[in-house]
């Protein structure tokens, strides 16, 4: 290992809260360590207590873009077909039983979010609902109302029925600035 290579090395393991037998003049093992030549053994010391708290870092300031709006819109057509997709697959052969409807929603919320994820929309924020229900002779209507810009702020709805179950997914995206 050359000169260069070992004293950027003890540098670093020094940053970090190591040690190491890299034989650099600037790192002093804690202890008696034998040394080999060109041995490169570390020992860490970062989960003594009281030792990273010593160190404070400086926040982390983000600058302003001045970007009012999104450069990408929000996709309707996509997440359509994703709820579309998603509710169909998960629920089409499904009869009611409302523990196993309580669970399903979890998780078909949570694939709904990572495929709409997936579409990479830059600056928005996702919020996704379902409902799902028995379906006898009965209605339902669902209302909801949030503050946002209708310029940007948009929202995609799919509802599915099959034999015994009704479902409404609805996601929302949200712009933030």
């Amino acid at each position: 290992m050359s000169d260069i290579a070992k004293d950027k090395a003890a540098r670093l393991l020094k940053k970090r809260g190591s040690i190491s037998s890299l034989g650099s003049h600037d790192v002093k093992p804690r202890g008696s360590f034998s040394k080999t030549k060109d041995s490169v053994s570390t020992v860490s010391y970062i989960d003594e207590p009281g030792h990273h708290d010593d160190i404070q870092r400086p926040a982390i300031l983000m600058e302003n873009t001045y970007q009012t709006g999104p450069t990408k819109r929000f996709p309707v057509a996509s997440v359509n077909n994703i709820l579309k997709d998603v509710l169909t697959s998960y629920l089409q052969e499904e009869k009611y039983e409302a523990e196993l409807c309580r669970q399903m929603t979890k998780t078909i919320s949570e694939v709904i979010k990572a495929r709409v994820k997936d579409l990479m929309i830059p600056r928005y924020k996702i919020i996704v609902l379902i409902y799902i229900g028995q379906l006898n002779d009965q209605s339902m209507r669902v209302g909801s109302r949030c503050i946002w810009d209708p310029a940007n702020d948009t929202f995609s709805s799919y509802s599915f029925k099959n034999s015994s179950l009704f479902a409404l997914a609805n996601v929302y995206g949200v712009y933030y600035e």
